[in-house]
């Protein structure tokens, strides 16, 4: 059991964290995202107001019938922007996102976006909301708006430790879609290493806006040559021991690395989803960037 001090220990640390990643992630939205954000984001769109009688030129679409029938006069319904938005972040923390081979670990990297995303989102005046999963829903934060809800959702992020090993993407989409009422837009934030999760994707994609954010390391499409290595999986623990000398091993690998990631992209193709694609071994900020413009460009189209 760890002592008092212990205790008092981690939590200045974790408080020092929470600390770097909001100024870090301030910075940015300040500096760059939040009015990406706010172009592409603009609400859940007309909500009805109210009931008036016809005038010349009103759009014959926007008739009542049902007042009109009651009223013997043409009444047209009137709507009006409704430009709050809920955003939830639903992050995967599975054992498999503490890899990284380069300037972050997967997690690390998860973590720093969604805080990024969190923060745009409360200063476009939105709701943020958080689930955590691994194989499991592990912690659930209702949207609410404000920075220090922000903040405590940056802490969840950041205290986080497992307990379960591995990923079922499949479980939190049907608990979300269980929870969300309304529609939002939906941040999944993961490696998308899993199987079986297609029909809770495609039922998510149909209710809300779904936006998947994959996170990927350049080892896991390609291995180095050097020499004999022993690889694990991060989720199951199983041990494999490789000679990575050989080029045919190299290429199988690559091989399958390349399979399993065309194979999702086909699969977001087919539903008619953009994913943000981010990797740990570039700066993610250009990557988000042109996600929002492209994102733009086909609200605009």
């Amino acid at each position: 059991m760890p002592s008092r001090q212990d205790t008092a220990e981690k939590t200045r640390e974790l408080l020092k964290k929470v600390r770097r990643i909001q100024v870090r992630a301030d910075r940015l939205v300040n500096d760059v995202v939040v009015g990406e954000y706010r172009s592409v984001f603009k609400g859940r769109g007309m909500e009805f107001d109210e009931v008036r009688e016809y005038q010349a030129g009103d759009d014959i679409r926007t008739i009542d019938w049902n007042v009109t029938a009651r009223t013997g006069v043409a009444y047209v319904k009137r709507y009006v922007e409704e430009r709050e938005m809920t955003a939830v972040l639903l992050v995967d923390l599975s054992l498999s996102g503490r890899f990284g081979s380069s300037r972050q670990l997967k997690v690390d990297l998860a973590t720093e976006i969604s805080a990024v995303l969190a923060f745009s989102a409360i200063k476009n005046n939105d709701k943020i909301g958080l689930l955590i999963f691994t194989d499991r829903v592990e912690k659930y934060i209702p949207a609410k708006k404000g920075k220090q809800h922000v903040l405590r959702v940056i802490r969840e992020l950041l205290s986080f430790e497992p307990t379960a090993g591995g990923t079922d993407l499949a479980g939190a989409l049907e608990f979300l879609n269980k929870v969300l009422k309304r529609k939002a837009v939906i941040f999944l934030v993961s490696d998308f290493i899993d199987t079986g999760f297609e029909r809770d994707l495609a039922l998510t994609r149909s209710r809300h806006d779904l936006i998947p954010v994959r996170i990927s390391d350049p080892r896991e499409t390609s291995l180095p040559d050097v020499g004999l290595i022993e690889l694990e999986d991060a989720e199951t623990g199983e041990r494999v021991l490789v000679d990575t000398r050989r080029r045919k091993i190299r290429d199988a690998f690559a091989a399958t690395g390349r399979g399993e990631y065309e194979s999702f992209s086909g699969l977001l193709r087919s539903m008619g989803i953009d994913s943000l694609e981010v990797s740990t071994d570039r700066p993610y900020m250009k990557d988000l960037l042109g996600y929002f413009r492209r994102r733009e460009r086909r609200n605009r189209s």
